[in-house]
């Protein structure tokens, strides 16, 4: 092993036995499965904010969005940065405060499913399990992307078998979560998203000044067609341009839905100490999430101008998603420090992938050991902290066999999850904190309507091209939309008690 690998080896090990003690501190604090799920209630606004959008971001924000400036130029990273950062901005400014006021009303539900449930008195508990088997259709596919991702960085990087180091990244963010639980991913999200944005301030600075300055990554850039502008294209096959039309817009807009329906964000909401300092965490989190994306987006354009001056090598397909792996690679080679510098962004990538990967494996986990199988599994507080290490195990099992295969995609995985989480839960999320009249029937129905619906126009309405190529979070997002309202509207109002709570919510 060379001199650059052994110090990126360094700076990789160091960061993995980090989040490890982080685990192991976490746990102490620990006492019931409320704890562990939801950290008590007692997320500062800081953690909040950094834990939401690390979560949130995975290495879409280090390997996607990168990669696709470099093929295609600004406008479809530009407008889905534009779509995610309005979304981020919404969420915590109207979804925010008043979830985690409503969850403690509603009986101190600590997981999405449980609110729902909670929120509309459903005796029945149809909101609880359907919501919960969302959560695991999505989210145990959704978590082995991320063991993916961390295998296919380890194997590239350091020659060594796929399966074996998807295993051990496997075992080292199971290790964390299943020691700390929620407070553990979510203090180590803050790390990570600190990693993850000196990774993308190195990577720019140095990539800028290997191309030839900025000036010269302008030039080339403007040399292709459609590249530097938000309404058309770049085809890197051909050398042409095609336009970005109005329908591609609102659909890549569309993104911006998701942040209202997914479990592992709303969480960070319902786990604030303090309502009232959420203010702190939308201007913390909106202002990282616009100016990392940015930063993303940019490198993307600076890494095509290092492959004009020759730096690294051209880039095509889906091999442009590893332009800061290859300028890590660049940079390990200019000696110790530098080599360490590469391991620390390299570490980032890890760590945008980690940040994702065990809240998802939280979300999985409860949702099967404390919405599905709640009451058998309700012994006493150890008992129950047993019962949701195990389950999260379980989880990881399942994630780790449906990851075993190196080709596997991850982001077209990531891509359909988050429609799935947007359109089942986003509206009834929305419903359930600012319409009165919204009963569990309409709220039932939006929730099946909207998940249903991203199945239906994935694989039966978008492929037909054309105006029908719609991003699949949009139309189903509207469904079930028009769903909640109608059947609430033709079923009987809800009773005195609920009507009685959402009142209480929405005092100040």
């Amino acid at each position: 092993m060379t001199q650059a690998k052994i110090c990126i080896l360094i700076a990789i090990v160091f960061y993995l036995g980090l989040v490890l003690y982080i685990g192991y501190r976490c746990s102490k604090k620990n006492k019931n499965t409320d704890d562990f799920y939801l950290g008590g209630r007692k997320l500062g606004p800081i953690v909040t904010a950094m834990s939401a959008e690390a979560s949130d971001m995975s290495s879409y924000l280090l390997m996607g969005i990168p990669g696709l400036a470099y093929l295609s130029g600004i406008a479809d990273a530009g407008w889905t940065i534009i779509g995610l950062s309005i979304g981020t901005y919404l969420n915590f400014l109207i979804v925010a405060k008043k979830l985690r006021r409503y969850s403690k009303i509603a009986d101190n539900a600590i997981t999405l499913p449980q609110f729902f449930k909670n929120r509309y008195h459903d005796g029945s508990n149809a909101l609880l399990y359907i919501a919960a088997i969302i959560i695991v259709i999505f989210f145990i596919p959704y978590t082995a992307s991320g063991f993916a991702a961390c295998g296919k960085l380890f194997s590239s990087l350091f020659g060594v078998n796929y399966m074996a180091a998807m295993i051990v990244s496997a075992i080292v963010i199971v290790g964390y979560t299943t020691l700390g639980g929620f407070l553990a991913a979510s203090t180590t999200d803050l790390i990570q998203s600190i990693i993850m944005t000196i990774a993308l301030i190195v990577v720019l600075l140095f990539g800028v000044n290997v191309a030839g300055g900025f000036d010269v990554v302008l030039d080339n850039a403007r040399s292709l067609s459609g590249y530097l502008t938000m309404f058309a294209t770049h085809n890197a096959a051909d050398g042409t341009s095609s336009p970005y039309g109005f329908i591609t817009i609102i659909s890549t807009l569309a993104w911006g839905l998701g942040y209202f329906g997914m479990p592992h964000i709303l969480l960070r909401f319902m786990a604030i100490e303090d309502e009232e300092k959420l203010y702190i965490s939308r201007r913390v989190a909106t202002v990282w999430v616009v100016i990392s994306m940015s930063v993303a987006l940019l490198i993307g354009i600076v890494g095509y101008g290092m492959s004009v001056q020759g730096a690294i090598v051209t880039l095509s397909g889906t091999d442009s998603e590893t332009v800061i792996v290859k300028v890590a690679d660049l940079m390990s080679q200019n000696g110790v420090i530098m080599a360490l510098m590469a391991g620390v962004i390299l570490a980032g990538i890890l760590a945008s992938t980690m940040s994702t990967a065990d809240s998802q494996l939280l979300a999985a986990s409860s949702a099967v050991s404390s919405d599905l199988l709640g009451e058998k599994l309700k012994t006493n507080d150890k008992g129950g902290m047993v019962a949701a290490r195990i389950t999260l195990l379980v989880i990881a099992v399942f994630a780790v066999i449906l990851a075993r295969d190196p080709n596997s995609s991850v982001f077209g995985i990531v891509s359909f999850a988050w429609a799935g989480f947007g359109a089942a839960f986003g509206p009834v999320v929305l419903f359930s904190l600012f319409w009165r009249r919204a009963n569990r029937f309409g709220a039932l129905a939006g929730m099946v309507s909207g998940g249903l619906m991203i199945f239906i126009w994935k694989y039966l309405v978008r492929p037909l091209g054309g105006a029908w190529n719609i991003y699949e979070l949009l139309p189903a997002f509207i469904v079930a939309c028009v769903f909640i309202v109608v059947v609430s509207l033709a079923t009987p109002a809800p009773e005195k008690a609920v009507l009685d709570e959402f009142d209480l919510a929405q005092k100040k």
